[in-house]
């Protein structure tokens, strides 16, 4: 043991390591059997004041830290109190706020929250929902990267139930929490038509991601309702970050017949987007609509006009479900869509030069 400059104690690292206490020392300490002690850490109720006191005052002095995970193989409902959320990627600003979300809500059901990025990649996803399970989490939040779900129908029917975020599940049935893609694109592309703007063009993300899926039915559906043609090249997807997304603009602006205003269908590639414009000084000449807020939106120039999902209401939306699962709700699977907001901010509202 050393004694730094500011006065604190500190362990080298070839000092021996401090056994952790164990429920036999707690029960040593106390005066109590094992058995009791167990039954205080897992708050059984007829353990009398006394010896609650004693195993409590023991637990303090040695610093004891019960094993969780064993502990929950003796409760009688067999709950850890924890929930894994596998998301795309935790630091894209909608995973971020959607793992708020769930951790709000899961602190009311006295639960923690093991988060994990899935990074599009169906084997990692294999990966972490069985590392999860192997951890006995109560159940699993999931914004999905494999194209077949099939593989959690076992775990579902042994006890540990999935809600879907974001994205529905695919060979299987089990509850969804989404937000209405289709009609949130619609009203975006609609928007951008209403200020004057016939040469309108979709970037988006991966085309295998269903909600990329929705989001191009969504433009088709306003350019047919407006009587636009969708020109060739107009649709570009499989833009998986921003540079991918700032060259597919550059590569726009350059065509022969450049789009007037842009519908980003995901808050990476909006940045991209935003970026290409910003390069080359026509930011505040064409319109952007985006899909999906992100940080700073309201403070670039011009602000940035967005299809706002309510990412807060998902989260929470989804912990209601998988604790009603968790519960004992054994009834059919739903989906429940949460509604989207045009936030308008300038950048959709740019009209397009005369000429156009």
């Amino acid at each position: 043991m050393s004694v730094h400059h500011d006065g604190m104690e500190r362990r080298s690292a070839s000092e021996e390591p401090v056994r952790r206490a164990t429920m036999k020392d707690v029960a040593a300490l106390s005066g109590v059997s094992i058995k009791t002690v167990s039954r205080v850490i897992n708050g059984v109720p007829t353990v009398s004041d006394e010896l609650r006191d004693r195993v409590t005052r023991a637990i303090v002095q040695l610093d004891f830290q019960p094993n969780l995970a064993a502990s929950s193989l003796r409760r009688t409902d067999g709950a850890t109190r924890q929930i894994a959320l596998l998301l795309e990627d935790v630091a894209n600003p909608f995973s971020a706020t959607l793992s708020r979300a769930v951790e709000n809500a899961a602190r009311d059901h006295d639960t923690l929250v093991f988060t994990g990025s899935l990074d599009e990649d169906p084997q990692r996803e294999l990966e972490l929902v069985r590392a999860a399970t192997l951890h006995r989490v109560d159940g699993i939040i999931i914004a999905p990267a494999a194209p077949d779900h099939g593989y959690l129908h076992r775990e579902i029917r042994t006890g540990t139930p999935a809600v879907f975020v974001d994205r529905p599940p695919r060979g299987l049935a089990a509850d969804a929490v989404l937000a209405t893609n289709t009609e949130g694109a619609r009203e975006a592309v609609l928007h951008l038509a209403d200020h004057g703007h016939t040469e309108i063009a979709f970037l988006g993300d991966a085309r295998t991601i269903s909600t990329v899926g929705e989001r191009v039915a969504g433009y088709r559906a306003a350019l047919a309702e407006r009587g636009l043609p969708e020109r060739p090249g107009r649709v570009v997807q499989d833009l998986p970050d921003t540079a991918s997304a700032a060259r597919a603009v550059a590569a726009l602006l350059d065509s022969a017949h450049p789009p007037t205003a842009l519908f980003t269908a995901q808050n990476l590639v909006t940045i991209g987007a935003i970026q290409a414009l910003q390069e080359r000084g026509l930011h505040e000449r064409v319109a952007v609509v985006g899909f999906d807020d992100f940080p700073m939106a309201d403070l670039l120039v011009p602000r940035v006009t967005v299809v706002a999902q309510d990412v807060m209401r998902i989260g929470a939306l989804a912990v209601r479900r998988l604790f009603e699962r968790i519960g004992g709700d054994h009834a059919p699977p739903r989906e429940d869509r949460v509604p989207t907001t045009l936030v308008a901010r300038g950048s959709g509202e740019i009209a397009p030069p005369p000429t156009a």
